[in-house]
């Protein structure tokens, strides 16, 4: 089992800790956080080992869990590399492009492994139609949520778009042309909703929408190629494919036939993939783990993440 240790306990940080306990391939040494006073309540509360000395904690484990705030990604990542350990890193990869870049070049230096947690790729209903999305010419994705004061300090698009823009690049096999967006800010001082159009190479266009403002919760996406439609709701964890075929000669009584202005017809079918229940964190810290003890590339590389974190930024200055 590799040993782990944890940099961060705050929200998400508690849930990586109760989870990397409860993996199997994982043995949970301890936790490091900044202030000392409440990682010594969350110690005693869970019982998990506090490590007031960050470097021990590092020289000691095999992997380090970095779920800080992501302005201080960049420092933990660079003394976990230093020392020559293995880490996985909460979404967005750093804060900036030219951090992230850097910590690719470390990474590769020191011949360790690293994975970004962007969690919607380990998420049950994408993960059983992915494979069913092979050349998408239009891509439409709502991503609202509820206010929240925490991650406000931080613009919508790192926030919350960054998820999609991510689970559409693991889809596309063409390189972003262009990028138009606008963003307002009604309560943040940076925008709290934004809209983003990003047009591929190969024709395909994506429209990304994403508020922190909402009065309800929505995570959908939906992908539009030739003879297919594929939906995916990721807060409700369903998903959809429609497809199109060669109408049969004599139709069945329930077929759902379409006939073009060209007199070409066409049967719509449905596919119900099996969409198998997990714990979309705990599945991508293990496969991390496989990653490392098969020697193989992990789900969510350093280069996938930056390239998400560069999108991103595109469209928030495209704001300015």
């Amino acid at each position: 089992m590799l040993k782990v240790g944890v940099l961060g306990a705050g929200h998400l940080g508690k849930i990586h800790l109760r989870l990397l306990q409860q993996s199997e391939k994982y043995e949970l040494i301890g936790f490091y956080d900044a202030n000392a006073e409440y990682a010594q309540q969350v110690s005693q509360e869970f019982n998990y080992t506090y490590y007031p000395n960050l470097a021990q904690l590092i020289q000691e484990a095999d992997v380090i869990d970095i779920v800080t705030p992501t302005p201080a990604h960049y420092e933990c990542a660079k003394m976990v590399i230093a020392a020559g350990k293995h880490f996985f890193v909460e979404k967005p990869i750093t804060n900036t492009v030219a951090e992230a870049e850097e910590i690719i070049h470390l990474a590769e230096q020191k011949g360790v492994k690293g994975m970004v947690g962007h969690v919607e790729r380990f998420n049950p209903a994408f993960k059983a139609v992915k494979n069913n999305i092979t050349n998408p010419m239009f891509i439409e994705t709502h991503r609202l949520a509820e206010f929240n004061p925490r991650g406000t300090d931080v613009p919508v698009v790192l926030d919350l778009m960054i998820h999609d823009i991510d689970a559409i690049l693991s889809v596309m096999n063409s390189k972003v042309k262009n990028i138009n967006a606008s963003g307002v800010s009604v309560i943040s001082e940076t925008p709290d909703i934004a809209n983003a159009r990003i047009e591929f190479e190969n024709g395909c266009v994506a429209n990304l929408t994403s508020s922190r403002i909402s009065l309800k919760n929505m995570r959908k996406s939906r992908f539009f190629q030739k003879d297919a439609y594929i939906s995916v709701d990721f807060l409700d964890k369903k998903c959809e494919v429609v497809k199109m075929k060669d109408a049969p000669e004599v139709p069945g009584d329930f077929d759902m036939i379409l006939q073009n202005a060209e007199g070409v017809k066409k049967q719509i079918y449905f596919e119900n993939p099996e969409i198998a229940n997990n714990n979309a964190i705990l599945e991508e810290l293990e496969t991390f783990a496989d990653a490392i003890n098969n020697n193989t590339e992990p789900v969510v590389t350093l280069h996938q993440a930056t390239e998400a974190l560069r999108v991103a930024y595109q469209i928030i200055d495209c704001f300015n």
